[in-house]
């Protein structure tokens, strides 16, 4: 996927990536340091090598490279998850933020679920701050009642409590299947 008036296209992610994509999950993580909502802890943390490694065989990871470079300067983490393609991540690198780099990622992931056939694409993301589920908003998602989550959110849950504040988080949703005309 070419991007008008950029200089990137979003391809999907090979292991020669994987050093590159966890520069860019440090780089991004760093964005949390002072909003008090991710412990010191968990801003060094990344997406294991391995993680990338199956999930790049399984087609699961775009990338989207710098056309002079060929560098991956953000990337996306999905998983098919029932009727729904599950966005685990999206990260752009700080240093080439603020241009439309994540929505276009996720229009991506979109695409890809209306490809496959997928109902929606699903994520887990903190309300606050603007990078965040305001974000996602303005690309259509809405946020999942609580009483609405299936089994498979909830272990999300339970895996995401043990080192972020849950109670800020929540789940959101944007359907992907095209209506047809009659």
């Amino acid at each position: 996927m070419q991007l008008k008036n950029l200089p990137y296209d979003i391809t999907r992610a090979d292991r020669a990536d994987i050093p590159r994509l966890v520069e860019v999950d440090i780089a991004a993580n760093g964005l949390f340091r002072d909003t008090g909502l991710v412990g010191a802890d968990g801003l060094g943390q990344h997406v294991p090598a391995e993680f990338f490694e199956a999930a790049i065989d399984a087609r699961e990871v775009f990338a989207m490279r710098h056309r002079w470079t060929a560098r991956a300067d953000g990337f996306t983490l999905t998983s098919v998850r029932a009727d729904t393609l599950y966005l685990d991540q999206v990260s752009v690198h700080p240093d080439h933020g603020r241009q439309g780099l994540g929505a276009q990622l996720v229009r991506r992931v979109i695409e890809d679920a209306r490809t496959r056939r997928l109902a929606s694409v699903t994520l887990s993301t903190f309300r606050e701050p603007a990078w965040n589920a305001p974000f996602y908003r303005q690309l259509g998602f809405r946020e999942i009642r609580r009483e609405r989550l299936s089994d498979w959110m909830l272990d999300i849950e339970t895996a995401q409590a043990e080192t972020l504040d849950v109670s800020a988080r929540c789940f959101m949703k944007k359907n992907c299947r095209l209506i047809p005309f009659l």
